[in-house]
């Protein structure tokens, strides 16, 4: 029941309501429950519809609601209100698990309950007498109908799930009791039980139950693996409507279900759908009006050519193909930041503004290092295309090093699979896959060439690699003139310090001034003595175990402390997991001195010792502390060392040693560095892979020959050289023209991007859990016709874009279509995060120009607190994975640790919030006001307006809204705060933040 008050009409004399709901019965196909906001006005009258209740009888239903004005009134300005109502009123349930949710139990969750749980949670655990809990884990229905105490997971819920609480280790219970899991496989059950609790497993008992997919004879004939098609131009019995062969397949699939395709969107309705969909800009209103109301006959060809050439473009598609590339500048745990990604980046920007050939594009990004360049630009370049592979959100600090590589290994399968074929190959990685025709044979087939590349340099902590790129004579030569000379400035460095070693463990007595060990150090907290790194005073150091931040200190004081200046050092064991922020409060004469050590950084006092200064000391009155307050990553602590400065001076690290290394450091600082990239090496020795049993890397099978997938390949597939790893060949298999996956996996998403929804739907999954095509010919013909043409990207976007299909008017769901399916009309589509935010700048006038390069945060610790006021394009903003700009939080940015080919589009409170609260949009609004009052083009209020409603919403106002937005104006004290209250209005409607 929808009241009138919810629907904003209580006290609006003569509007009313019409609900209906229509059953859409579609027996046998699973139905995807999902809300799904279509509608529109008609002179009096709005309606909006809303489909995807799933009900017990299996009847999708499609609800929708009229509302009516009265005479002489418009109903733009309600619309919003309709379709938040419509969504408030019509419940719906939550969504039946999508494909990469089954993709993520059978990569992370089903291994991970074998491994862990079944030996106790099982039916064979029941068998034997060994069953804990009354719990069953392998089915759905065991976990579903709980144990003793009760269910053990509730869907969505991970707080509320007792699974969850007792993988904690609380005081009431522990699981497992042999000890607490490590933080990633909880982190992992955690998200699985947030996304619902997905598990596809039937109620039969996982140890004795063998599910598999198609063989891989069966698959070949499955629509995805079979060789692309020329199919014929199917004949239509309108043959005036269609433009090109886009239309005559979409006109015939049409007339065959009785229906007819919508009018042609007005020129404005377009141009802004073309400015958005091709350059992720809204149009400039001048270029708007001038798009509506030309006369030559190649108008639209020529928009669309301006558009294809525009550096915009290539920031727009760029930005499509880094969500399936998983592109993120940070990792997860810990925060670490790649500080070279960028160039990863722009090297996508580049590819799409030259047009790059789409094979090639892929070809550099799998291998790119071995392909030669024609030159040094062209050879670093290829370089950086192979960031591509290294770019996983992956657990750096993983002490199995072998469990490592092997997970990263199948991040880079992931970004493959799914993002250039459309395959889930991860769900092979324990067994066969369970749905489609992918044995685990062919899983590590593909892994044997991918675990033949060292992809980072290990120790406790491990680090991905950064390679130097290529570079031209001129600019070698001036690096390698500047690189000497520090080489130089070094060598006298050391040759100062003395030949006394730097490297083991020093007794005390040895050490110079007065020293206080840890041993003497008055501890605060849990500190936890080591002696791991071999080099330390006295007997080891201690360290805070990067566990209790904020809660612990360590106080050196010495006993005796005759008055005096003094020199004070840190003694402590650096290392890549070490804070670089460690807070450290001197105690001197003057009061209390606060600094901050990095203890990342190499000791600069003869190689053990960092220098805290030089302060002078009252007799006995004096101490350091050290503590681990507001740090990420370990905090050490060996020693504190009170050197006499008489003393300090005539060591090493006196004062032409610190001049050296002053001059050493200002060389480092302000000298030219070498390029880097992240990438990756082949390794000395190829070998094969071998069958993990179970996925498990301690427990080895038979091994596998490297190969491709055996479904997807044909006779022409490239062989692979005993002595190489095979992954040039794996990219020349990617990227050829017999692959069938490839062409059809691009075109569907260029399909998706421009009009809504992809041929197939499921656009990451081309395998047998995913939808098949809605126009099966036209996919083969659009990815013929994208070989044809040089797999040239730009050409397959004009094709489509100029088709009479993408210029439908978006408008109200047909019963006969209700999800459009067909394509009888034009999809209204929120805009994504990235457009909301760069519309607001656009809008306001002070959207910077250019991004390339790197935004200057590569020497933060971590990108945990990070935030910017940067007003350049949302694509250049630091892609963090653990903190994210409001306005792309909010508007449901791409999760940067996956491949994302559909991004979520929620419709929640906080979007509302952020436009009528965040600082942003007000300071947007005011702008924007003050633009319009100050153009002196604009002669009245009328023609202002008319300026206002094209930059904001790229339309005209109605009367009814003209005559609002005059009553809101005309008597306002300030014309500045109205027009600033009535665009900020405007970025408020859906109008403003939805392309029809």
């Amino acid at each position: 029941m929808i009241s009138e008050r919810k629907a904003g009409l209580k006290g609006r004399r003569g509007y009313s309501l019409k609900l209906e709901c229509k059953p859409i019965p579609r027996p046998g196909h699973p139905i995807e429950a999902r809300q799904q906001f279509r509608g529109g006005w008609r002179n009096h009258a709005a309606t909006a519809w809303l489909s995807g209740e799933q009900h017990r009888d299996g009847i999708r239903y499609a609800c929708g609601i009229t509302l009516l004005a009265p005479p002489g009134y418009s109903m733009r300005g309600y619309f919003a209100c309709l379709l938040f109502s419509l969504s408030l009123s019509v419940p719906c349930r939550a969504s039946e698990p999508a494909t990469d949710d089954f993709a993520f139990f059978e990569k992370k969750i089903r291994p991970l309950l074998t491994q862990q749980c079944l030996k106790c949670h099982s039916r064979q655990a029941q068998t034997s007498g060994k069953l804990r809990g009354g719990l069953l884990l392998d089915s759905a229905a065991g976990w579903q109908r709980g144990g003793d105490t009760g269910p053990a997971i509730v869907p969505g819920k991970p707080g509320d799930s007792l699974l969850i609480r007792s993988l904690s280790h609380g005081a009431d219970l522990k699981m497992p009791p042999s000890g607490k899991l490590p933080a990633a496989m909880i982190a992992e059950l955690t998200e699985w039980v947030r996304r619902g609790a997905p598990d596809p497993r039937v109620d039969t008992p996982a140890t004795n139950h063998r599910q598999t997919g198609l063989t891989v004879a069966e698959g070949r004939a499955f629509w995805s693996y079979r060789p692309v098609a020329s199919p014929p131009v199917p004949p239509v019995k309108n043959p005036t409507w269609p433009a090109g062969t886009i239309d005559h397949f979409v006109l015939a699939s049409l007339e065959g279900k009785g229906l007819v395709p919508a009018a042609e969107a007005d020129r404005l309705t377009l141009f802004r759908r073309l400015s958005l969909d091709l350059t992720g800009l809204p149009p400039n209103p001048v270029d708007a009006l001038a798009f509506a109301n030309s006369t030559d006959a190649r108008f639209l060809e020529q928009a669309v050519d301006r558009l294809l050439a525009s550096p915009a473009f290539a920031e727009r598609w760029a930005r499509h193909w880094l969500d399936v590339a998983r592109y993120g500048e940070s990792v997860t745990l810990r925060g670490f930041i790649f500080p070279n990604a960028w160039r990863y980046r722009d090297f996508v920007i580049d590819a799409f503004a030259a047009d790059m050939p789409y094979d090639q594009f892929l070809r550099l990004q799998i291998a790119g290092d071995l392909i030669p360049g024609a030159n040094p630009s062209e050879a670093a370049r290829n370089r950086v295309a192979t960031t591509f592979l290294v770019l996983g959100d992956n657990n750096f600090e993983e002490q199995v090093k072998k469990q490592l590589d092997m997970d990263v290994v199948d991040d880079m399968l992931e970004a493959i699979g799914s993002g250039m074929l459309g395959q889930t190959i991860t769900c092979a990685r324990c067994h066969d896959h369970k749905f489609d025709p992918i044995p685990t044979r062919d899983y590590y087939a593909l892994a044997g060439i991918l675990a033949n590349v060292q992809a980072m340099e290990h120790a406790n902590v491990s680090k991905w690699i950064d390679l130097p790129l290529p570079l031209d004579a001129a600019t070698e030569a001036t690096l390698a003139a500047h690189e000497k000379h520090l080489a130089e400035l070094e060598k006298q460095v050391k040759a100062l310090q003395g030949d006394r070693a730097t490297q083991g463990v020093l007794p005390l007595k040895d050490a110079p001034g007065i020293v206080i060990d840890d041993t003497q150090a008055r501890k605060v907290g849990d500190w936890q003595h080591s002696t791991h790194s071999g080099t330390y005073l006295g007997t080891g150091y201690l360290h805070d175990k990067n566990a209790g931040k904020g809660s612990k200190s360590l106080t050196f004081q010495p006993v005796e402390l005759p008055a005096g200046r003094y020199a004070v050092w840190l003694a402590y064991s650096p290392g890549d997991s070490r804070s670089t922020a460690v807070p450290v409060t001197i105690f001197c004469s003057q009061g209390e001195v606060e600094k901050s050590i990095s203890l990342r950084a190499q000791p600069t006092v003869e190689g053990r010792y960092a220098s805290l200064g030089e302060y002078r000391f009252e007799k006995n009155v004096g101490y350091v502390t050290l503590s681990n307050q507001g740090t990420t990553g370990h905090v050490t602590a060996d020693a504190v060392l009170f050197v006499p400065l008489d003393r300090a001076t005539a060591t090493p690290a006196g004062e032409q040693l610190e001049s050296l290394r002053k001059k050493l450091k200002a060389a480092q600082a302000n000298g030219p560095d070498r390029p880097r990239a992240m990438g990756v090496r082949e390794r000395s020795t190829i070998t094969d892979a071998r069958i993990h049993i179970r996925g498990q890397v301690a427990t080895l099978g038979a091994p596998v020959p490297r190969g491709f997938l055996q479904v997807a390949s044909s006779p022409k597939a490239p062989t692979l050289p005993a002595g190489q790893s095979g992954r040039l060949q794996l990219a020349d298999w990617i990227a050829s023209v017999d692959n069938p996956l490839t062409p059809r996996v691009y075109v569907n998403r260029v399909w998706h991007w421009l009009l809504g929804a992809g041929l197939v739907r499921t656009v990451d999954n081309f395998g047998t859990t995913g939808e098949k095509p809605s126009h099966p010919e036209l996919l083969d013909h659009l990815a013929q016709s994208f070989i044809q043409e040089g797999w040239s990207v730009k050409k397959l976007v004009r094709q489509i874009v100029l088709s009479k299909t993408y210029r439908q008017a978006s408008g109200v769901a047909n019963p006969l279509d209700p999800e459009n399916r067909l394509l009888c009309h034009a999809n209204r589509r929120r805009l994504d995060a990235e457009c909301i935010r760069d519309a607001l700048l656009v809008a306001g006038g002070n959207l910077a120009p250019g991004g390339h390069g790197s935004a200057g945060f590569a020497k933060a610790e971590s990108d945990y607190g990070f935030s910017t006021h940067a007003l350049t394009r949302s694509l250049y903003l630091p892609v963090f994975r653990n903190v994210a700009d409001p306005c792309l939080e909010v508007f449901d940015r791409a999760n940067p640790s996956r491949v994302v080919g559909t991004r979520d589009t929620s419709t929640v409170a906080p979007q509302a919030l952020f436009l009528l609260n965040n600082p942003l949009v007000a300071s947007q609004a005011s702008l924007v006001a003050r633009r319009v009052l100050q153009d002196t083009s604009l002669q009245d209020d009328r023609a202002r307006f008319e300026r206002l409603w094209l930059l904001l919403l790229g339309r005209h106002p109605t009367e009814g809204e003209l005559a609002q937005a005059r009553q809101h104006t005309a008597h306002a004290a300030s014309a500045q705060e109205s027009w600033t209250t009535l665009a900020h209005a405007l970025f408020a409607t859906p109008d403003f933040r939805y392309v029809d």
